[in-house]
């Protein structure tokens, strides 16, 4: 496959920007390449498009299945398997929300309660008042991020686009 320039770039930028998010950044371009592509495409094509190892390109697409952002689809006539990814950019980054929360917002929680409890117990004042205040931030957060999952993407595109409105109607605009 021939990317044009234009592609080559944002396939690029994706793999920056995604070392910056603590992402591999060939996880990222091929990512980035069943995005722009649209179409489902063989790991070998993928391999060769972005001149990277297989046995990378597999291990980058097992992560992106894990992430729910890419799946298997079997094409007629072609025994190999072929990946695609979303075209909906709010339903991709409702998956990339969701599985942030499981690895990184879950395990803090837990170990901000646990600490807090510890702290608490062993009547360390200061420290268990910090770790009890970041915990009610998070535990609040976590009930913004519970409100945004319900949403469909379309309702939560529609949510952000009318945000400024809804905060004046509340009065809550600073």
């Amino acid at each position: 496959m021939t990317l044009t320039p234009t592609q080559q770039k944002f396939i690029l930028h994706w793999g920056e920007m995604g070392t910056r998010w603590g992402i591999n950044r060939t996880v990222a371009q091929i990512h980035a390449l069943l995005f722009i592509r649209g179409t489902p495409v063989p790991a070998d094509e993928i391999a060769t498009t972005l001149s990277v190892a297989r046995s990378n390109v597999s291990t980058s697409l097992r992560e992106l299945q894990a992430w729910g952002l890419v799946k298997v689809v079997h094409v007629l006539g072609d025994r190999r398997d072929h990946f695609e990814t979303l075209s909906d950019v709010w339903a991709m980054f409702k998956l990339v929300l969701q599985e942030r929360k499981r690895r990184e917002i879950d395990p803090t929680l837990a170990l901000l309660r646990e600490a807090a409890t510890q702290a608490k117990k062993e009547s360390e004042v200061g420290t268990s008042e910090k770790l009890m205040h970041m915990l009610e931030f998070f535990e609040t957060a976590m009930l913004g991020y519970e409100e945004v999952m319900k949403l469909s993407p379309a309702a939560l595109k529609r949510a952000v686009k009318y945000g400024s409105k809804i905060q004046r109607l509340l009065g809550v605009v600073s």
